[in-house]
This record gives C-alpha cells, sequence and structure tokens, in this order.
C-alpha cells in the first residue's frame, strides 16, 4: 500500500484543473498502420542528415553536453534564410519554443488571443501560466479575423499559418496588417507547415521588433523523430527566451541532423513538391466523393462533412490499419487527413468511399446530401 494519501503532494492548482493536450494516436509497438493522423512526413531525410546523426552518435560527442545555442544549427539557418545569428533561436521541436514564448510573456490574468478552431496545444500552454485566453471565433472559410485579433489587446497574439487544423493560408499582409495593428505588443506566426505553402512572414521580422516567427523541421524536413525547431525575432526577443530556455534543450545528434537537412535544402523542396501534387489530387478526389474541403497550404487536408458526427468513420478507418484525426469537439463533422504517398492515399481512399456510400451520402449541385 501506498504511503502517500490522494491529494498529498502538493502541485499548483491550475494544473489539477487544466486539460493536457492529447496528441494523435501512435501505433503500439510492432502494430503495422497507415498512419495519417500526426501530419508526418511520407519521404525520409536527406541521405547526409542520416550520416550526419551517425557521427554525432560517436562516443566523445555523447558523453559532452551540446552547444547551448546549438551553434552549428543556428549558422546553417542564418545562412539559409538570411537573418544574423542572434536573431534565431534552436528549440526540442517548435512545440518547446512556443513553450517558451508563452513562458516569457504571460503571467497569471494575461491575455492571449488566437483565433479558433486552431492548434489546440495554445490552449494548455495558456492553463500552464494561468492566462486569460480570447478565442476569437473563425469565420466559415477560416479567414483570419484580423480586426478583432488586435482589438483583444493581448500580450501575446498567435497566429498559426497555414493553421491547423484548417490548412488554409493568410496572406502575409494581413499579418503585416496585424503586425502593425500590435504595435509593441507581442505576434507570433506559426509556421509550422509553411514549405507547403506558397509565401511565409519571414521577410517580416526585420520590419517588426514584436514579430516572432516559429518553424519546425518535423513535417517538411522529415526530422519529427529528431524534435528540432527554429525562432527568428528581434534580438530582444531571443535574447529574453535565453533566459527561460533550458540550458542544453537540443542534443547533439538532433543539432547535427538539423543543420545538415538545412544545408540539403533541395532534398526537402523536392519532397514538398511531391506532398502539394498529393495534395491536390486528394484534394479534388474528396470532393468529388462528397465533402467540403477548404483549399490547404499545409500537408494535410480538412474534410468536412456537414451534419454529420464523424467519429464513426474515424473509427471504421482505424479497424481497416488507417488512423485520421477526428476533433471531437472543434470539429466534428470533419477529418484532418495528413497526406501521404500516392500509393498510401489510393489505400485510404479504397477504405473511405465504401464508408462514405454506406453513410448514403452523394454530392448534389455541390453539395453533400443524404440519400433517400
Amino acid at each position: 500500500m501506498s504511503r502517500y494519501a490522494p491529494g498529498a503532494v502538493m502541485l499548483r492548482a491550475a494544473l489539477r484543473r487544466m486539460e493536457p493536450y492529447t496528441p494523435g494516436e501512435q501505433p503500439r509497438p510492432g502494430e503495422q498502420v497507415l498512419k495519417l493522423n500526426t501530419n508526418e512526413n511520407p519521404y525520409p531525410p536527406a541521405p547526409g542528415v542520416i550520416r550526419a546523426i551517425r557521427r554525432a552518435a560517436a562516443a566523445d560527442s555523447l558523453r559532452r553536453y551540446p552547444p547551448p545555442r546549438a551553434d552549428r544549427l543556428v549558422q546553417s539557418a542564418s545562412r539559409l534564410y538570411g537573418l544574423p545569428p542572434q536573431m534565431i533561436l534552436a528549440g526540442n521541436g517548435s512545440d518547446e519554443l512556443l513553450a517558451l514564448l508563452f513562458r516569457a510573456a504571460l503571467g497569471p490574468g494575461d491575455r492571449v488571443a488566437y483565433a479558433a478552431p486552431t492548434y489546440s496545444l495554445y490552449a494548455t500552454l495558456a492553463a500552464m501560466q494561468e492566462a486569460q485566453v480570447v478565442a476569437v471565433p473563425m469565420a466559415a472559410d477560416f479567414s483570419l479575423p484580423v480586426v478583432r485579433l488586435a482589438a483583444a489587446r493581448a500580450r501575446l497574439t498567435i497566429v498559426c499559418n497555414p493553421n491547423s487544423p484548417s490548412g488554409t493560408f493568410t496572406a502575409i499582409d494581413e499579418i503585416d496588417r496585424l503586425a502593425a495593428r500590435l504595435g509593441s505588443r507581442l505576434l507570433v506566426v506559426d509556421e509550422a507547415y509553411v514549405d507547403f505553402a506558397e509565401a511565409d512572414a519571414l521577410g517580416l521580422v526585420g520590419r517588426h521588433a514584436n514579430l516572432a516567427v516559429v518553424r519546425s523541421l518535423s513535417k517538411s524536413f522529415s526530422l519529427a523523430g529528431m524534435r528540432v525547431g527554429l525562432l527568428f525575432a528581434a534580438p530582444v526577443v531571443v535574447d529574453a527566451l535565453l533566459k527561460v530556455k533550458d540550458s542544453y534543450n537540443l542534443s547533439a545528434p538532433a543539432i547535427a541532423a538539423g543543420a545538415q537537412a538545412l544545408e540539403e535544402v533541395g532534398w526537402m523542396r523536392r519532397n514538398a513538391a511531391k506532398i502539394k501534387a498529393t495534395r491536390r489530387m486528394a484534394e479534388a478526389r474528396l470532393r468529388r466523393i462528397g465533402f467540403a474541403v477548404p483549399p490547404s497550404a499545409a500537408n494535410f487536408v480538412l474534410a468536412r462533412l456537414a451534419g454529420h458526427n464523424l467519429e464513426g468513420v474515424a473509427r471504421q478507418l482505424r479497424r481497416q490499419g488507417i488512423l485520421v484525426r477526428h476533433f471531437a469537439d472543434a470539429l466534428p463533422d470533419a477529418l484532418r487527413i495528413s497526406i501521404g504517398t500516392p500509393g498510401q492515399m489510393a489505400r485510404l481512399f479504397r477504405a473511405l468511399e465504401p464508408l462514405m456510400r454506406r453513410l448514403g451520402v452523394s454530392r448534389v449541385n455541390g453539395r453533400a446530401e443524404r440519400c433517400g
């Protein structure tokens, strides 16, 4: 019997109240599934990345602490993106960088604003800081409510662009306008999926001292398992974040992998082009079989069927060894589907189309309708 009585451990009350972030389902060890639920890249990282990891895993490297600023990775990012190293911070995935921004900007009762629905981790990070969330509803087409976000006058405003789970893209001039409206209040643009889009906000960083852009190497660079992210901001923002980050937040293999991936950026761009081509095919096919699909600028699509809770469809696909993401609370009428290889998407559609027919859904005058 435990000698600790229930509730004996003294933790912050905010942690007892908060709902934890729920990641997408991970397959059990040895389980063979088609994983289209967590937006991983279906293609491997550049060949040089594997060699770099092997070199970094040498015994002498592993027994020593890695560079606190991940110098080689930051230098590679500086060369590729054209910003000085003092404007770049490396993180243990973009999620850690988001956590640092919330930690640095927000205390109990401070406001954080974002448009909803969006990446649900933001709500978790706000709860950790005991911050007040201003969730501004998006329009039906998922367009960004710039004026209402600015009017919230939050200490931290965050825009996921392309947005998750919708995949939709906000024009860069809208981001520019929002940054200007916010004045000295911090604006974070989460560009985890931007390499699958046609534009990005990195060129605005030098124009707005209150703007931070966060990137991930998990999606486009195929490094989800290494946990590598980058932040670009004015030196004053980077310096503040250095005060709240862990001393050695990236491992030596992760630093080596990230740096090499950036140096072989052509490999990533070729893979991203393949994914975008498959995405266009998937959007068209989903629309043909009855779904409404907003135009995606990410490596996933959102398939919606108004009036239908698609949890059962997600479960049926799971029984056939195919994982897709269903958001029971935010978007019950939708499935978020990661873009795989053409062969993987063909397998998805072989399973999905019969399920749609069993739902009795057909396409009438551009709308999904129930038959009978």
